[in-house]
């Protein structure tokens, strides 16, 4: 049985992520600013669950949360806000926060599961959840899609320095997933424009999930350092744009481009 710790687990894809390594027989220990939240979601675990509430945004206790764990054979880093803030609405405060919540947090969490391992000689495995928007800019989202970009750094850089003593760190980069959140809601209007990927339909928070469960497992032990896109195929381009040339004239051109 092994120890999994989840940040942002409070409903969601940490909620699901959650309950994947629960199915599994592993040990929870779950952090959340929201603490009605996660207590509802330890509630539906059949397994030992170890609430832990608190504002990660805090860096005391984002850098206490593994030492009151105990020893954790896995971290999730699944905390994350995305409040929507055009630029020019843009404060100090507003970019502080997602920076603190999305990236610092994570870092932090990370530095202290790897010092307990070094310190106890074990290895162990991190999983850092990602997005889309690290690659792509949005209006209203200047802080989240950097905050994004930066954590897929972190994960690389602690996947450097954390490697040689077996501690590897990857991250999971979702497209857009169907979640219904309070503390995070969209607009339908901005989920269909978000949404279209080459597989056609939006994902599933248990899709997600699925994919933090194989990186942080046996099967992956040769992988670190990586970023896995589970998207719909959304970054490898955008299936539903129409043909730039059409009908005849499309194939008289293609014939003539080769002559």
């Amino acid at each position: 049985m092994r120890t999994v710790l989840v940040t942002g687990a409070g409903g969601g894809i940490g909620a699901a992520i959650a309950a994947r390594f629960a199915a599994a027989g592993d040990r929870l220990v779950l952090a959340d600013l929201r603490a009605a939240e996660l207590s509802t979601v330890a509630g539906k675990l059949a397994t030992d669950v170890v609430e832990l509430p608190g504002d990660l945004a805090d860096a005391e206790f984002a850098e206490a949360l593994v030492e009151r764990t105990g020893p954790v054979d896995v971290l999730v880093n699944a905390a994350g806000i995305y409040p929507a803030t055009p630029l020019l609405e843009m404060t100090a405060a507003a970019w502080d926060r997602v920076q603190d919540v999305n990236v610092r947090a994570a870092l932090l969490t990370t530095v202290a599961f790897g010092r307990s391992h070094v310190a106890a000689g074990t290895t162990g495995a991190v999983v850092n959840i990602s997005s889309g928007a690290a690659t792509r800019a949005r209006p209203g989202a200047a802080h989240y899609a950097t905050s994004k970009a930066a954590l897929e750094m972190v994960t690389k850089a602690c996947a450097v320095e954390l490697g040689p003593h077996g501690i590897r760190v990857n991250a999971v980069s979702p497209g857009f997933v169907t979640v219904d959140s309070e503390a995070n809601p969209v607009t339908e209007a901005y989920a269909a424009a978000v949404s279209v990927n080459p597989l056609g339909r939006r994902g599933e928070p248990r899709e997600v999930a699925d994919a933090v469960f194989w990186l942080a497992g046996p099967e992956a032990a040769w992988i670190t350092g990586a970023v896995l896109r589970v998207d719909g195929g959304s970054t490898a381009g955008a299936a539903g744009l129409p043909l730039h040339w059409t009908g005849e004239t499309a194939v008289q051109r293609g014939k003539e481009a080769h002559v």
